[in-house]
């Protein structure tokens, strides 16, 4: 039989460790430092849980460690894989499967208590655990789908939409009444997870595919804490403060972005939200005159300036040119031009996503700046070279009332004295509106793949 203080201080430990990762996860400087601590929290969690066992029959503990095998090595291969476009898709999917596990484990619960009821607490947690995480395992999965484009990225709606999602969601407590009632039906348990399961898909149908990284940090609050109850019904301390770490890191993300789009957590679970933005085609209509420049009309403008500010986006990430731009700031700075990039909190498609991106290319940390410390230096600086982003540069968000971003915390780089775009066409971005920065008479396009319109930067530099 186990010592009981030696699982309990080996939870604590993983404990420790998860915090202390949040904690340096907090920076790009030291994240990387904080996924290795997480893991290792992971670790010791996972083995204090085999130590705990006890005496058990072996063909278990071979079965959990072919489980723990198989988990390690499909997570080794697909992080390795994953491209950096292609991270919120990952952060989704694995977030469902989270939340479907916590479900699985709610269900085996009930299912090893026979024909006696859990106690009240137990039973009230299982249930809601067995909720929340079907929620999740749907709902990210259609997250997922729409940002992986194997399902259309715009809000699904038909006839009567509202009401069958109500219907479904009081037939889900109707359901959850029934085992606190009394009731020790595995099969109305089943049901209930099933039902649940269609609760999450009916959710996250009607919201836009550009509304998904709030819908997937939102989620991922909702497997925090599924995964919090379960650890209280299990008697995991590591679970259940590791569960209540995601929960609530998770939920103070979502506030972060809905803020930095001002949008409320209200719209966002009760608006219907995305669906007015996803559509596009509406908005401002901006006047002015768009001026072309060739990369090498481009480059006269760089040689003769003293600071730049580049503003990365989606479009980058998509060329992969973080490489490339780090040649071009390597170039810039032997010219003794100042180089810096100003970072929104929801450019790309998840929070961090350019940093991590940047940091990729070995970009200095010392060189990014959010939004908060770099926009009273756009007045100030010559140039302002913009890469794939298109809303968060949007001064519709300052300026027009009617358009769907008004309001919207925006990078000011209209205020630069010239601004110069990066796109491969006059597409919109996520708001599907026309930006106003296109058409003012300090901004210049430059057409083409962000990665070859870079590189033939570069070496248009070498020329002056």
């Amino acid at each position: 039989m186990t010592d009981h203080w030696l699982v309990e201080l080996g939870y604590l430990i993983g404990a420790v460790l998860f915090i202390l990762a949040l904690k340096l996860l907090n920076s790009p400087k030291t994240a990387r430092r904080g996924n290795w601590l997480a893991a290792l929290g992971m670790a010791i969690a996972l083995g204090t849980v085999g130590f705990s066992l006890g005496e058990v029959e072996t063909r278990n503990y071979i079965f959990i460690a072919i489980a723990v095998a198989a988990g390690t090595i499909i997570g080794s291969i697909s992080a390795k894989r994953v491209q950096m476009t292609a991270m919120p898709q990952m952060v989704a999917l694995f977030n469902g499967v989270g939340g479907g596990a916590v479900a699985l484990v709610a269900m085996i619960e009930f299912m090893a208590s026979g024909n006696e009821r859990l106690l009240p607490v137990p039973l009230v947690t299982a249930v809601l655990s067995a909720i929340i995480g079907s929620i999740s395992f749907s709902g990210s999965m259609i997250a997922y789908g729409k940002l992986q484009e194997l399902m259309p990225g715009k809000p699904i709606l038909y006839p009567g939409d509202k009401v069958v999602t109500a219907l479904v969601l009081m037939t889900v407590i109707a359901l959850a009444v029934l085992p606190i009632a009394g009731s020790t039906s595995v099969a109305l348990f089943a049901a209930l997870i099933g039902l649940a399961t269609i609760l999450g898909i009916l959710m996250v149908l009607p919201i836009g595919g550009a509304d998904m990284p709030v819908v997937i940090s939102l989620l991922n609050s909702f497997t925090g804490l599924a995964a919090g109850l379960a650890g209280f019904v299990l008697g995991n301390t590591a679970l259940l403060i590791g569960g209540g770490l995601v929960g609530a890191s998770g939920l103070i993300l979502t506030l972060q972005m809905c803020s930095a789009m001002n949008r409320s957590l209200e719209n966002v679970l009760f608006g219907a939200f995305g669906a007015a933005k996803s559509e596009g085609g509406e908005g401002t209509t901006a006047k002015g005159r768009m001026r072309s420049y060739s990369v090498e009309d481009a480059a006269i403008i760089f040689a003769s300036a003293r600071s730049v500010i580049i503003v990365p986006g989606y479009g980058l990430a998509v060329a992969q040119a973080q490489h490339v731009v780090k040649e071009l700031t390597e170039k810039l700075e032997e010219r003794g031009i100042q180089v810096k990039f100003a970072i929104h909190p929801v450019a790309g498609r998840m929070p961090g996503h350019m940093n991590v991106l940047l940091a990729e290319a070995d970009i200095s940390y010392d060189h990014l700046f959010d939004l908060e410390e770099i926009n009273s230096e756009f007045p100030e600086t010559d140039v302002a070279l913009v890469i794939g982003a298109n809303d968060v540069v949007n001064p519709a968000a300052r300026t027009d009332k009617s358009s769907p971003i008004y309001g919207m915390p925006i990078l000011d780089v209209d205020k630069a004295k010239t601004v110069i775009v990066s796109k491969r066409g006059m597409g919109a971005g996520f708001a599907g509106i026309e930006n106003e920065l296109f058409l003012r008479e300090n901004t210049v396009m430059v057409f083409g793949d962000a990665k070859s319109t870079m590189t033939k930067l570069v070496a248009a530099l070498d020329d002056f």
